[in-house]
């Protein structure tokens, strides 16, 4: 719901009228995962999307009518012969999606201003909203007893960034979902060069919060990376030794200068991070690899670094380049294995399916 909260706040602002549609639960092969979102107001418009397409106007006349009854409805979408064209999902999933009346101003300022919070939302005709962060707790899902459970689950879940639905132990006959809205993961990249300017286009359009340093402060300017979050000139081992990171953090180090990139390489391959990748030739790579093995560097972490950096795309222009690189990092944080799928038989949305076994 991220996408589109802003929206929803404006029309919380003004008065307007709407109901939101959200996607609980997933399986197989479902386009949009737990937590995305498609709202309808008043007037008819429409803003964000449950399935990319395939139950779209289905949804939308559920808005409609929650709109006009005040219940909220909670229904599956999937395949079948008879509605794969109609209101089913053609590629196979099923998608489960709660359609319930505004959501809080709260909540949406909140997720608008970009603060870690988990909102659960009573799976019933009520659909009631508790949100739990760093303003505290607010709202209720209108049982006390309740209450008291689905913070410490929606603090432990937000902690992990996770979302879905959970049932509720003290009344075994209720189910909440349960959504997390974490801070962004980061996208450190190393080297203020052209490669790096297009990346961090990319990754801010990917939603990271983008970080270009360098050491040298007649490229590490504003001007040149005004799609990063932060530019800093500083020697950029000093600058990620003191830089909290997780394991959604992803590290692109664009340099190719021993100088940079060895010590460099030496803090970031001893991180909990997502992803260690580095530019540069095989040659490159190599020597890069012998003197990271001089300074102490065992074969396990070795294995770590994602280097030469990017996907076989063919890549020639910063803008290619860094599809190429984003291509990757994405496969590596989502599981997917970088291979065409025409050429492949195994399912499309690997997280997804993940997220299902594990629930």
């Amino acid at each position: 719901m991220r996408e589109i909260a802003a929206r929803l706040a404006r029309w919380n602002s003004s008065g307007t009228l709407y109901a939101i549609a959200t996607v609980v639960s997933v399986s197989g092969s479902a386009p949009r995962l737990p937590g995305a979102a498609m709202a309808v107001n008043s007037d008819g418009e429409v803003v964000g999307s449950v399935s990319g397409g395939c139950v779209e106007g289905a949804v939308y006349e559920l808005c409609r009518e929650v709109l006009a009854s005040g219940v909220c409805v909670r229904t599956s979408f999937g395949y079948s012969d008879d509605d794969a064209f109609a209101v089913g999902l053609t590629c196979g999933g099923i998608i489960e999606v709660f359609v319930s009346p505004a959501v809080p101003s709260v909540m949406l300022d909140a997720v608008v201003a970009g603060e870690p919070i988990a909102t659960v939302r009573v799976l019933d005709g009520s659909g009631k909203v508790l949100m739990v962060g760093s303003r505290g707790v607010s709202g209720t899902t209108g049982f006390s007893d309740v209450d008291s459970v689905v913070v410490d689950e929606a603090i432990a879940m937000l902690d992990s960034g996770s979302t879905g639905i959970r049932s509720v132990r003290c009344r075994p006959d209720l189910e909440v979902f349960v959504q997390s809205y974490a801070t962004r993961p980061s996208l450190l990249i190393f080297g203020a060069i052209d490669y790096a300017g297009a990346l961090a286009r990319l990754g801010k359009f990917l939603g990271y919060r983008v970080t270009v340093c360098d050491a040298r402060p007649v490229f590490a300017t504003r001007s040149r990376f005004p799609d990063a979050n932060e530019v800093v000139v500083e020697w950029p081992h000093s600058y990620l030794a003191r830089t909290p990171v997780d394991s959604r953090t992803v590290v692109c180090v664009l340099t190719h200068d021993a100088k940079f990139d060895v010590p460099l390489l030496e803090v970031a391959l001893r991180l909990p991070v997502a992803f260690v990748g580095a530019m540069g030739s095989r040659r490159t790579h190599l020597d890069r690899l012998a003197r990271l093995r001089e300074v102490g560097l065992t074969d396990v972490e070795l294995s770590r670094l994602r280097s030469p950096i990017g996907l076989d795309l063919g890549a020639r222009t910063p803008e290619e380049t860094a599809v190429a690189i984003a291509a990757e990092f994405v496969a590596v944080r989502r599981g997917g294995s970088g291979m065409p799928l025409l050429g492949s038989d195994g399912p499309i949305h690997h997280d997804a399916q993940e997220a299902h076994a594990s629930a």
